[in-house]
């Protein structure tokens, strides 16, 4: 134990930084520089080292192996897994220094799973999942969970993927309206009729669209390992139809989050304002057709989910 201080350092241990918050544990061949910024009640394991231009928030583990460079921020209740590997130059030589680092952010709550790669410059969002061994080489969104190299999206954090069409939901709204339990989110099948000649979906604004239409859009040719959406309007309703193929859609209140597979097109989604909606999977002939309550108004967009969490707990 460090002699008058509120934090635990091994007797084998280096760490040179003054600024280590309360109740933080530092173990054996760990090395913490001096100018490095550790929070309260983390637990640095064996065979960590801490360079200067680092921040490091509360309740932060860093696994056994990992190296955090200068430039990198790690915020609270962020776990690292053991030989997580971070970077701070995309172009490096040897005795040849940037003169600045591109900031690396992981976000409140995410996790990076063991021998991960992260290329400098990105932000991990909050509670993002890194699967071991991943290379993320973008910027992962809130609450994504991403594998491979390059890591891909494969799916939310406490989102289970539901056909819309499932039978297995006991509350209905209306006929062919269900309840989700996405706050004022609701399933909705379209009356479809189908002969030798083919088939025809049909539905009317104002009633099996539950607002009427000022725009629509059309999303297609979309790479299967993007993501759209990643947003909520403060005022716009939206209505989400695959016309052909299949769509992952993500609904949030900030409470709850569900994941939705359209499949049919006589499948839609109604999306009310200050809902955070995620679209992603799409199949390579999907073809997703979207009506909005207004016209166009970037003021209307909320982009950041910190920022839509806020609102939605000063709304309450």
């Amino acid at each position: 134990m460090s002699s008058g201080k509120d934090f635990f350092v091994h007797s084998h241990a280096l760490c040179e930084s003054e600024n280590i918050g309360k109740d933080s544990r530092v173990w054996a061949f760990a090395h913490i520089l001096p100018g490095a910024s550790l929070g309260s009640e983390c637990n640095v394991c064996d065979n960590v080292f801490i360079e200067n231009d680092v921040i490091i928030g509360d309740r932060v583990t860093l696994k056994c192996g990992v190296q955090v460079w200068d430039g990198i921020t790690i915020e609270d209740d962020v776990f690292i897994g053991p030989n997580a590997t971070f970077t701070n130059d995309l172009f490096p030589r040897s005795k040849v220094y940037p003169q600045s680092f591109a900031r690396t952010i992981i976000r409140k709550g995410a996790s990076l799973g063991a021998n991960c790669t992260i290329l400098p410059g990105i932000t991990i969002g909050i509670n993002a999942m890194v699967g071991a061994g991943a290379v993320v080489t973008r910027s992962v969104p809130p609450n994504a969970i991403v594998v491979g190299n390059p890591a891909k999206i494969i799916g939310y954090v406490d989102a289970k993927p539901v056909n819309a069409s499932s039978e297995t939901r006991p509350e209905k709204a209306a006929p062919g309206v269900t309840a989700t339990s996405v706050k004022n989110v609701t399933l909705h099948t379209m009356n479809e009729v189908a002969d030798i000649r083919g088939s025809l979906s049909a539905g009317e604004f104002e009633r099996s669209v539950p607002f009427k239409s000022e725009r629509y859009f059309l999303v297609y040719d979309v790479p299967t390992a993007e993501t759209r959406g990643e947003h909520a309007h403060r005022i716009c309703h939206q209505f989400l139809v695959a016309v052909k193929g299949s769509v992952h859609v993500v609904a949030d209140d900030g409470v709850n989050r569900e994941e939705f597979i359209l499949d049919k097109p006589n499948q839609g989604i109604h999306l009310p304002p200050m809902t955070w909606g995620i679209q992603y999977r799409y199949s390579q002939d999907a073809v997703l057709l979207v009506f909005a309550s207004h016209y166009y108004d970037a003021g209307d967009y909320i982009r950041n989910y910190e920022e839509f969490k806020s609102l939605i707990a000063n709304a309450e």
